[in-house]
């Protein structure tokens, strides 16, 4: 009894359609850097006509080194608290990995998620494989993944959640922000419900909308690779969920600290606020690391909470600078490494 032959037609008109959608991809990653870009060109030249020009390029000149210094180990905390969560979420199945050997992963995550959102590795699949290669199972490294992926949305929204509580406590809570919060919420919520759905065996059903899904789509990539092991339990997500907190708290005062930089402080109440509805804004936008809409809307935030606008632009490029501007050469150069030692 003969098999069936392979239509070698079909396999050929599979790679074909394969690299048009790998083009494709990289075509809209391009477009989007592109938008994000103007949109930031046109926020600093719409500040600097209707702010001070000079007195906006003087807080950045004089900006407080001590500052900067603080704000670099802020930083620092954010690359060891991800790392932890993939090395609490392995060692539940004891597999034992140091944070500091998860560290360059995270950065190349970092670099992976912002710079290539949609073209080539995504991040997601990069430190499976990149776990993969320092032993861990492919079932398991995924899943660290998925936890990973849950406790961020769960993180987010609850942080979404306080940011509006503070709004509204302060008599500041404006239907637009509201409505942004509801379709977050919206958001938040279906991605877990999805995770769960492609656990179950569903993920060929996976609507393409949802794949466009900030992370979801990667998911979805990494899940195809190999099926992934029991790793979700209570214990598990409290712990990183927290560690998704913190990284949005040291990244929350990271702003903060770059207003003292530049002599212009505002309440950490405030602060914390901006910064979340602006990260809000940036995940819902669909632009590379949300390039343009952060900042717009934060400097938007602060200036309508008392901070004067040439201050909340500079503080917030300050931070935009480490937070998303810094990692992305060491990010870039470990995410090359690792394609490379992966066989990419």
């Amino acid at each position: 009894m003969s098999g069936r032959r392979p239509c070698v037609s079909c396999f050929s008109r599979r790679e074909r359609g394969r690299e048009l959608e790998a083009v494709l991809k990289q075509r809209r990653t391009g477009v989007a850097w592109t938008i994000g870009v103007l949109l930031l060109a046109v926020l600093v030249v719409v500040v600097g006509r209707r702010a001070e020009g000079r007195r906006f390029a003087e807080l950045l000149r004089h900006a407080q080194l001590a500052w900067l210094g603080v704000a670099v180990v802020l930083q620092v905390a954010t690359y060891v608290c991800a790392a932890a969560i993939w090395q609490r979420a392995l060692r539940r199945n004891s597999v034992r990995l140091s944070v500091r050997g998860l560290v360059p992963l995270g950065l190349a995550k970092l670099f992976a998620d912002q710079a290539l959102p949609s073209a080539g590795m995504s991040g997601t699949l990069l430190v499976v494989r990149g776990l993969t290669r320092r032993g861990v199972s492919r079932g398991l490294a995924v899943a660290a993944m998925l936890a990973d992926l849950v406790s961020f949305y769960a993180a987010y929204a609850l942080a979404v959640a306080v940011a509006l509580g503070i709004l509204w406590d302060r008599g500041e809570l404006h239907r637009v922000v509201v409505g942004l919060g509801f379709a977050f919420a919206l958001l938040a919520t279906s991605v877990p419900l999805a995770i769960l759905w492609m656990r179950s065996g569903a993920e060929r059903r996976l609507p393409h909308w949802m794949r466009r899904l900030p992370r979801v789509g990667e998911a979805f990539d990494a899940i195809s690779e190999g099926r992934p092991g029991t790793i979700f339990g209570v214990s598990l997500g409290a712990e990183t969920v927290t560690l998704q907190l913190a990284i949005l708290a040291f990244d929350a005062v990271t702003l903060g600290v770059m207003l003292h930089a530049v002599a212009t402080p505002a309440p950490p109440a405030i602060v914390f606020a901006s910064f979340v509805v602006a990260s809000m804004v940036a995940t819902l936008a669909w632009v590379p690391g949300g390039l343009g809409t952060f900042e717009g809307t934060c400097v938007a935030m602060l200036n309508v909470h008392g901070v004067p606008i040439e201050a909340a632009l500079a503080g917030t490029l300050l931070a935009r600078g480490f937070t998303f501007w810094l990692p992305m050469p060491p990010g870039l150069a470990i995410a090359r490494h690792e394609m490379l030692q992966a066989g990419e």
